[in-house]
């Protein structure tokens, strides 16, 4: 049950957007078995003005930066979390075509009983 907030600088078409939404839910079926439909994403445009980053760590980014914030259950591998950073930047490089200096990706992990996914119920606790 990952939910996903990505921010990306504004005037893309909405065809990169979803290629975006795509290859997201792709990486996470195919290295944190997420079941199907299982699609919590929010995608957040920002103008030039409002989105800033730096090239530390050795990487000479673009205005194509994408950052990629992943909340899951505190149950994830370090070797899923690897394979999934892996695999993001692997298919956002075929779509929308973001390059992999460009894919910023944080995960925070979460209790299950932190999560109430409707209804006002603990649904995991």
């Amino acid at each position: 049950m990952p939910l996903l907030h990505i921010s990306l600088r504004a005037g893309k078409p909405d065809a990169y957007r979803q290629a975006i939404f795509d290859s997201l839910y792709r990486a996470m079926r195919d290295t944190l078995a997420v079941p199907e439909d299982d699609q919590f994403m929010t995608l957040t445009e920002h103008d030039a003005a409002n989105f800033r980053y730096g090239n530390a760590f050795g990487m000479a980014r673009s205005d194509d930066l994408v950052f990629i914030r992943i909340t899951v259950f505190n149950t994830r591998t370090a070797e899923q979390k690897k394979a999934l950073f892996q695999r993001i930047a692997e298919l956002l490089g075929d779509s929308p075509g973001i390059r992999p200096e460009d894919v910023f990706v944080t995960i925070a992990d979460a209790p299950k009983e932190n999560w109430s996914v409707g209804n006002g119920l603990a649904q995991f606790a």
